[in-house]
């Protein structure tokens, strides 16, 4: 569910029309929805109500502060996943005990700063990381919570950029391997080694994977509490889905119905960490087209907005549905997502203006007629959109802006190219 629809035949964010943003703002530009944001929250709320999770929404999905104070100020506590995340999250008024800081590549100084802020986990990735996050909590005479990252092995049928829950994958320790961690490591003060973490990957569109990491972790807690541990969290990441090409995601609801039954009576405090099936649907990329172009048998819709603005269809080749703001008549979709069909449509791929054959928003797709000047949505664009935005041939960063109901606000301007050179200056 998200709140883009077409009234009078022009695309909406709830009440305000995407036209009317981008005369304040232009285009590129990023358009949020707070009623899509709160909704999909509430929804994982509710839906895991009953295990009484902390949901750490993680941060690296949509960073926006203006989000982050959004979801602080109806429950949320933060998933992060490095040192500027930390800083981000705490800037948004989290409380650092429900904070959890995963990720491979912890520096001293970012273990520093997490101990400093008394955040709630450390989820730990390595015998490595978690020797050095001993050495450092000892020096510090400190003491931490932290989890231990499993990788359950499972597939969880996503890209293999995004996947995480395979043996072969760099996050986290093997489920024979994490028994070992625990009788080496699991004894001390300094670090008190008392969670199971897991992530297997994201989108993940169906509850098996789940279903199937969360049994072998449970057989694994059962056996370390039988070692003696007192294991008295399980954090079982994020990853739900969300819709890009049509329903595919299950709602939160369906996850809850197959994980929550594994939960009950278990004596574990739950962490969840989602972030895509909250943002995703709750933003769109706003731009304009510049060009339209024939090069030999393909016909191109040159647009402003690229690969700098949103790398995922270059990365990942990853599916979002793109249609005008105001289509003329008759191309008003009936329903949004892949297949969409009516006569007079048009075989385009859609590019940017980035110096790369690699920068396309999409290819191969039936689109309506268009010409210079008309806008343009691209759908499904709020989780990793903005935050993997890059300067790329000195391209400033668009704006980002969050509507609420019939008013918006900008909540992120749009850099300048002295923004660009700023800490070059000397």
């Amino acid at each position: 569910m998200d709140h883009f629809n077409y009234q009078n035949g022009e695309l909406h964010c709830e009440d305000v029309p995407l036209a009317r943003i981008s005369e304040d703002v232009g285009t590129p530009a990023y358009v949020y929805s707070t009623a899509t944001l709160l909704h999909h929250y509430d929804a994982v709320a509710k839906a895991f109500a009953e295990v009484r999770p902390i949901i750490c929404y993680s941060i690296k999905s949509c960073a926006n502060l203006s989000i982050c104070r959004l979801l602080r100020e109806r429950g949320a506590g933060f998933d992060v996943v490095s040192g500027g995340e930390l800083y981000r999250a705490l800037a948004a008024d989290g409380d650092p005990a429900n904070i959890v800081f995963a990720g491979v590549g912890k520096t001293d100084a970012e273990i520093h700063q997490a101990i400093d802020a008394r955040i709630g986990w450390f989820n730990i990735e390595s015998e490595a990381e978690l020797e050095n996050l001993i050495a450092i909590a000892r020096l510090r005479g400190a003491s931490v919570n932290a989890a231990l990252r499993v990788n359950p092995d499972v597939d969880p049928k996503t890209h293999r950029y995004t996947s995480t829950g395979k043996k072969e994958s760099k996050f986290g320790v093997d489920l024979e391997r994490a028994r070992r961690v625990f009788n080496d490591y699991g004894r001390q003060d300094a670090v008190r080694l008392t969670g199971i973490h897991l992530h297997i990957g994201s989108p993940v569109n169906s509850v098996e994977p789940y279903v199937s990491a969360i049994t072998k972790t449970l057989g694994l807690i059962d056996a370390l509490r039988g070692d003696g541990f007192a294991i008295d969290t399980l954090d079982i990441g994020g990853g739900f889905g969300a819709h890009y090409k049509a329903s595919e995601a299950p709602p939160a609801v369906r996850y809850a119905e197959a994980i929550v039954p594994l939960l009950r009576g278990r004596g574990l405090k739950i962490i969840l960490e989602p972030g895509r099936s909250i943002a995703a649907n709750a933003g769109i990329l706003l731009t304009r087209v510049l060009y339209l172009k024939k090069s030999g048998e393909r016909d191109f819709l040159i647009v402003d907005a690229g690969m700098n603005d949103l790398i995922r269809p270059a990365l990942y080749e990853a599916y979002h549905f793109i249609w005008p703001v105001a289509p003329a008549a008759g191309f008003v979709p009936a329903q949004r997502g892949e297949g969409v069909s009516m006569p007079g449509l048009r075989l385009m791929d859609v590019v940017g203006p980035v110096c790369e054959s690699g920068d396309f928003l999409a290819k191969d797709r039936m689109l309506p007629p268009m010409q210079r000047g008309d806008l343009v949505a691209v759908f499904t664009a709020g989780a990793y959109g903005m935050v993997m935005a890059s300067h790329y041939n000195t391209r400033p960063n668009p704006p980002e802006i969050l509507v609420d109901g019939n008013q918006y606000r900008v909540v992120r301007r749009r850099e300048t190219y002295e923004d660009l050179l700023a800490a070059e200056r000397e």
